[in-house]
């Protein structure tokens, strides 16, 4: 009689079993979070958000596009790991001359329009600036990292970061207006579960407005007419 009292059915133990083990697998599952303002508390997209974690090494190379399109970048702000290709096509209808300056990569690619030149190999670490001979208001960044996790904010100035192991690890934040100089990083700690809000000074000097000539907007509109 007493032990039917404290008698418990397979399919109760069952439940049981697997709350306790949701219990136990949802303190691990919760990603840490980076939220990147400037200093009035205004979203930052684009920002770059490096972690680097004990004992895991760099992402392998890879193989990325920046194009040329209504004479700008796209992207605006590419990451990849150290060691990675890049290749530049031109999606405009007129000549574009890309190159760079950067203490982490100088090149030069002349001149061209639709034959895209060779890929441009990134092998050291650096914020890399992108430039245009012919349209002064183009500008772009390259980061080569070392990191073994980078990701990039969102609309919203966020990125979640999963799978994080758990402790504290060391995470760098950069934005295009930091500095004029591009070199200046935030620098702190992250752990695996925690909600971390960055605010940022922009001390650089607001990129300039794209502007086409009424022959470029020309060829442009004839263009997408086809």
């Amino acid at each position: 009689m007493l032990l039917s009292r404290f008698f418990i059915s397979p399919f109760s133990l069952v439940i049981w079993l697997l709350g306790c083990l949701t219990l136990l697998l949802g303190s691990h599952v919760m990603a840490a979070e980076i939220s990147v303002t400037d200093l009035d508390g205004k979203p930052l997209s684009g920002a770059v958000v490096e972690v680097y974690i004990n004992g895991q090494e760099t992402p392998p190379p890879d193989k990325v596009r920046v194009a040329q399109r209504d004479a700008t970048f796209h992207p605006q702000t590419t990451i990849m790991p150290v060691g990675s290709q890049v290749v530049f096509p031109n999606q405009d209808t007129t000549r574009h001359h890309v190159f760079s300056f950067s203490q982490a990569k100088t090149f030069d690619l002349e001149l061209y329009l639709s034959e895209t030149p060779e890929p441009v190999h990134f092998d050291t670490p650096g914020v890399v600036v992108l430039g245009c001979n012919i349209h002064d208001h183009m500008q772009a960044f390259i980061v080569v990292s070392t990191a073994p996790y980078i990701g990039l904010t969102n609309a919203q100035g966020r990125l979640q970061l999963t799978d994080l192991p758990e402790g504290q690890h060391s995470v760098r934040v950069w934005h295009g207006r930091m500095d004029d100089s591009h070199a200046v990083w935030w620098e702190g700690n992250v752990s695996d579960a925690e909600r971390l809000n960055v605010r940022v000074a922009l001390n650089a000097l607001p990129p300039e407005p794209s502007s086409l000539s009424p022959l470029q907007k020309r060829f442009q509109e004839a263009n997408r007419a086809q």
